[in-house]
């Protein structure tokens, strides 16, 4: 047996007013006198109508939807991102429609996209961090826009992200209080705007320690615990004096562990001697915690800068303020050692 959709003339019926009327109810416009609002209210709740949100939406111009687009759903950083924006929206009424953008192309598929859905403002993340973003072609869809990235990609468009620069000085400055004077720094692309901001930070508290920076002491890796590894393995091997390493990525501290355990030393914190190796890492992810010593981490807290970017995006929709936003989330630093 179907039952019939109950309509707003259904409810008009049933409660003795004008369609319009139940519209403005519904709607929470104009000016309608108490009794009036619980006729409509009462009639809706007897009929069991269903309000088509889409649709009013549509009418009204706004819209309890806003998109977020990823560009890899599985990365443990860019969840916690998701799990942080998500809360936010909720928490202020909204919705998340996620999409998930590998590519350049695909990232323009996805902003048309969710552009035609009616989404009333997108958070998104570029699929690298050195992704041009044209904010004309983005700004044409006439829609709010948060940009969520490691690093700061364009002026023009708000941005949220962490303070690279700030978080290696906070890990470098660590190490030097622990009695470290040979850091080295292990992971990411020279290519990498993150990676430059956070070498930066380490290159300039060295010079503010009179330490010195030496530029083979600075190398290159592929995110992955085995790249990692052999890195770590090789640079040690070519430079016994340095004492402690700072990893780019959650899965360079965890391979720097294997590549340290190769040349028969130890991870720790022991400067005598140059017995031990100590390990900082940026943006720790739950394996990462559990290595044995615990490495000590210095977070960006991500699930903060999701909340921060779906704040920025409601205040973009509710206030209509345009002028673009450069929020800046603080790093911490995490000693699981105790």
């Amino acid at each position: 047996m179907h039952l019939k959709k109950v309509t707003i003339t259904d409810v008009a019926e049933h409660a003795g007013v004008s369609v319009t009327t139940v519209s403005m109810v519904l709607g929470n416009k104009g000016r309608i006198s108490p009794d009036t609002a619980e006729k409509v209210n009462k009639a809706v709740s007897e009929l069991g109508y269903v309000r088509n949100r889409a649709a009013a939406n549509l009418r009204s111009n706004s819209s309890e939807i806003v998109g977020l687009i990823l560009k890899d759903i599985s990365d443990p950083y860019y969840a916690q991102v998701a799990a942080g924006l998500c809360e936010e929206t909720e928490k202020q009424g909204y919705m998340v429609f996620l999409a998930q953008s590998g590519d350049a192309e695909k990232f323009e598929q996805c902003m048309l996209t969710m552009a035609r859905q009616g989404v009333g403002g997108i958070a998104f993340c570029p699929t690298n961090e050195n992704q041009q973003v044209d904010a004309d072609v983005l700004k044409a869809h006439n829609l709010p826009l948060v940009c969520i990235s490691r690093a700061s990609v364009n002026h023009q468009i708000d941005y949220v992200g962490p303070d690279n620069a700030s978080a290696a000085k906070i890990a470098t400055e660590y190490l030097i209080e622990q009695g470290h004077r040979r850091i080295a720094y292990v992971g990411g692309k020279s290519s990498s705007l993150c990676r430059a901001e956070r070498v930066g930070g380490y290159c300039s508290t060295l010079i503010q320690f009179g330490l010195p920076f030496k530029p083979e002491w600075v190398v290159e890796s592929e995110p992955g615990q085995a790249p990692a590894a052999k890195a770590v393995e090789a640079l040690l091997a070519s430079h016994p004096q340095i004492s402690a390493v700072l990893c780019h990525y959650s899965s360079t501290a965890v391979g720097a562990v294997q590549g340290v355990h190769r040349l028969g030393r130890n991870v720790g914190n022991d400067t005598i001697f140059n017995k031990e190796i100590s390990i900082v890492g940026f943006d720790a992810v739950q394996d990462a915690e559990l290595t044995e010593p615990p490495i000590v981490f210095v977070n960006s807290d991500a699930k903060e800068i999701g909340r921060q970017a779906a704040k920025r995006l409601i205040e973009q929709l509710e206030k209509s303020d345009s002028a673009p936003r450069k929020i800046i989330v603080a790093p911490s630093l995490t000693n699981h050692s105790g």
